[in-house]
């Protein structure tokens, strides 16, 4: 109860703040100075403060005001959220974003020749929600990418040859603790190759689903070019892709939680040779 207290009273705070900021508020006490300042009276000020005290239990607290200031959070977050994207685009090679931009375009040339086409003046649901379907595309393109960067750096040898010695470590080992910790490293290790294959086969996986999405966006703009009436284009189901991107974005989630762990232990034990990057 305290912490939804402590949330609440910082909501609250927020659009005091909000108010405070204003152009409106700021210049309207700017005036009261300035009449403060011809006048050679403190009158001026204090009506200012009075007022200024009016404002900030007034103003934050209109549902118009509350609704304006939400807005332009979201509209703050949504820009910090595109402006983001476009960052990581940036740090893309010159073949991927060329794929990206592709995307881009043809997203933009779907709902154009929908509404071309079928003479609709909106786009329904499905078209405006290609927007995530091409941001989900360059989320995937980014995992794909570090994935495979994590298999070229992986020094599979280096690995084998450590379990081996752990093997014959643990095999030999005639005081209980130390064999105790050589088989936690075999066993280590041994989940650690398994995550090569885990690894390989999200990247196939991944590649497979960039591939589905680029070619369901083409498919999309052939099926358009076709249509007379915005009805045909309810039978078109995007459903199954949504769903596929889904899945895949778990399977990547939990690889990576286990990759992760991994990387940490090594790290730890200072198998340095075995963290992507090393040589």
């Amino acid at each position: 109860m305290a912490d939804l207290a402590k949330h609440r009273e910082n909501f609250e705070s927020s659009y005091a703040r909000e108010a405070i900021r204003e152009p409106f508020n700021f210049w309207g006490l700017a005036g009261f100075a300035v009449a403060a300042a011809y006048s050679f009276s403190i009158i001026p000020l204090l009506i200012a403060l009075i007022a200024e005290i009016a404002y900030v239990m007034v103003v934050p607290n209109l549902p118009w005001y509350r609704q304006l200031v939400q807005t332009r959070e979201r509209q703050r977050l949504l820009k910090a959220h595109k402006d983001a994207r476009e960052r990581l685009i940036k740090t893309f090679t010159p073949r991927e974003r060329e794929a990206v931009e592709y995307l881009r375009w043809l997203k933009e040339k779907i709902q154009d020749n929908y509404k071309k086409f079928t003479g609709a003046r909106s786009l329904p649901s499905n078209l405006t929600a290609l927007e995530q379907r091409w941001e989900d595309f360059v989320d995937l393109l980014d995992v794909y990418r570090r994935r495979k960067q994590h298999l070229k750096s992986i020094n599979r040898q280096a690995v084998h040859n450590q379990l081996s010695q752990a093997y014959r470590a643990a095999e030999s080992s005639t005081d209980e603790k130390t064999k105790r910790i050589q088989q936690t490293n075999v066993e280590i290790l041994k989940r650690r190759i398994a995550s090569f294959d885990e690894i390989e086969r999200s990247v196939k996986l991944v590649e497979g689903q960039l591939q589905s999405i680029e070619n369901f966006f083409s498919y999309l703009n052939d099926e358009i070019v076709t249509m007379s009436t915005p009805e045909k284009f309810s039978l078109l189901d995007f459903e199954q892709l949504s769903d596929s991107i889904a899945m895949t974005k778990q399977m990547l989630d939990a690889t990576a939680d286990e990759v992760g762990a991994l990387d940490s232990y090594n790290r730890e034990m200072g198998n340095l040779e075995l963290l992507p990057g090393a040589k």
